[in-house]
């Protein structure tokens, strides 16, 4: 087989001093990004959807996790040598049904739900990675690599009303959990666990926080001291970093203090992990929790210790940090930023930035039945005429950058009466550009939510869809019959964000009809400007 190219996401960056202080005075309208090649970094350092973060240091490489919600794999592990530069390395969990059936194809019925944030740690030569469900409790895993496999899911708590979990071993090999049962006022508790991660005594809770909405907990210890660093909401001012100290494992947690700002006009980073660099400094690692079209994206903020308490970015004369947009790099030694989003389907998997839309139909697709093409079989949704209750949809994070083009190539020749596929925007809302087979004739086709309008009639083999967007998340979807020349299809479609995610781009194949035909996939590329 000839093996094609591979084209990796492009990053063109255009740095400017100058224009960089104007640009980031109104949140999103950066024309740089991440890692500017001379040292320094500006934030966001992923302009795309990195929710509920946390980090750990293992030797000279960094992990973090970020929640997944409904997508499959679930619970993304990020790898990184210098805290700027990521790329994909697993998932922690590949069976979303070991959660719950509503998590499956079949059902389709946890949107805004599923796997929300959690904490990662190494403790004896294992990785741990330690989440909640809103509605089925808490899980854990580990794996001794953290690219996998991870062992399958363990529930430590079958509960709904719990969330933002963290776990500690201490140096005397004594561990402890902590979480926040946000359906009573969010109360956050202390328990004794057991050395293995797979066992929480919950007769030993223990009150540790409590009130305004406080959860995005993160347990560690520096020095002498044991932190409690959490959020705070508050509706009319926003979120706070705070934290809480104590000198002994469990409490009292009374000493507390607010860590930084809520800084509304950045879009209130207020989730992640500290951690330690290679170098000495320190750094918060965080998600932006009012989200945008493009979701809740990645910064990367340095924290000074002020009276032994971690002050998250610039610190003023409160001693209270609040939003920094440029920094040094921690370190050299980066593997550069490897966050792929191209695929030609060449693998014998599909590359680790997809993921399904709920738990997939696994006989509904293939790699192998023609090699070199994704194939997605189509069968019948959950409802007619309904992506977001439709299987066999394969998707990927949108960036907000300057210029973003995704372009892919289907081969529709196998579709048959009721097929529907093609290139798609979601998240609460979706809009998508494809083909509509009815009676034996294959018509193009625009959807944004319950609407549907109809094109030409297309009579070709193949067929090339694109969509472009810029800072403002307009996409404008357009269509080829050679791969060439490309023509728009109705008017800008302005993404959104819903059930607490940004947009997503994907491949969709379902059949209103019956489980019948189906589309091969070429490629996927994508390039961000």
């Amino acid at each position: 087989m000839i093996r094609k190219v591979p084209i990796v996401i492009i990053f063109l960056i255009f740095y400017n001093l100058n224009a960089f202080s104007q640009d980031h005075t109104i949140w999103g309208n950066w024309t740089s990004w991440g890692d500017q090649h001379d040292g320094t970094y500006l934030n966001p350092i992923i302009p795309a959807d990195f929710s509920d973060i946390d980090c750990i240091r293992v030797g000279n490489d960094f992990y973090a996790i970020s929640s997944t919600f409904q997508f499959s794999p679930g619970m993304v592990v990020l790898h990184s040598t210098d805290l700027v530069n990521w790329r994909i390395c697993g998932y922690a969990v590949e069976d979303l049904a070991q959660i719950s059936p509503e998590l499956n194809w079949t059902s389709m019925n946890r949107y805004g739900r599923g796997i929300w944030a959690g904490t990662i740690r190494y403790n004896n030569g294992r990785f741990y990675v330690f989440f909640g469900t809103p509605d089925e409790g808490y899980f854990m895993t580990s794996a001794s690599n953290p690219e996998g496999p991870w062992d399958p899911l363990h529930q430590l708590l079958d509960e709904p009303g719990w969330d933002d979990c963290s776990v500690l071993w201490d140096e005397d090999g004594s561990a402890c959990f902590v979480g926040t049962n946000f359906a009573d006022n969010y109360k956050t508790y202390l328990f004794n666990m057991s050395a293995d991660g797979r066992k929480i005594d919950w007769s030993s809770a223990i009150l540790v926080n409590s009130g305004a909405g406080r959860e995005a907990n993160k347990l560690i210890k520096v020095g002498d001291w044991y932190y409690l660093i959490f959020s705070e909401h508050y509706p009319e001012k926003g979120r706070y970093v705070m934290a809480k100290r104590s000198r002994n494992l469990t409490g009292p947690y009374i000493e507390e203090k607010q860590l930084a700002y809520p800084s509304r006009e950045a879009m209130e980073p207020n989730q992640g992990g500290i951690i330690q660099a290679q170098n000495g400094n320190w750094y918060f690692l965080t998600h932006h929790g009012t989200g945008g079209w493009e979701g809740r994206v990645a910064s990367l903020l340095p924290v000074t210790w002020i009276d032994e308490w971690p002050i998250i970015g610039k610190v003023d004369s409160n001693n209270i940090g609040t939003m920094i947009y440029k920094g040094n790099v921690p370190g050299s030694n980066s593997q550069g930023n490897q966050l792929f989003t191209s695929d030609y389907f060449d693998e014998e998997t599909i590359s680790l930035q997809w993921q399904w839309n709920y738990q997939p139909r696994i006989e509904m697709f293939s790699l192998n039945e023609r090699p070199g093409w994704l194939r997605l079989k189509a069968f019948k949704p959950i409802k007619k005429n309904q992506l977001l209750l439709a299987g066999n949809t394969l998707s990927q994070r949108t960036f907000r950058s300057k210029r973003n083009e995704v372009v892919t190539k289907l081969d529709i020749s196998g579709m048959t009466d009721g097929n529907k596929t093609g290139l798609c925007h979601f998240s609460k809302e979706y809009a998508a550009i494809g083909i509509s087979q009815v009676d034996g004739l294959r018509r193009l086709a625009y959807w944004q939510n319950d609407s549907l309008i109809l094109g030409d009639i297309i009579s070709t083999k193949n067929i090339w869809f694109k969509s472009v967007w810029g800072l403002d998340g307009k996409s404008q979807f357009c269509y080829s019959l050679d791969g060439q020349n490309f023509k728009d299809f109705e008017k800008p479609y302005q993404m959104k964000w819903g059930y607490y995610r940004g947009d997503r781009i994907g491949i969709f194949c379902f059949n209103d009809n019956e489980d019948s035909g189906f589309v091969d996939v070429d490629f996927l590329e994508y390039k961000v400007y």
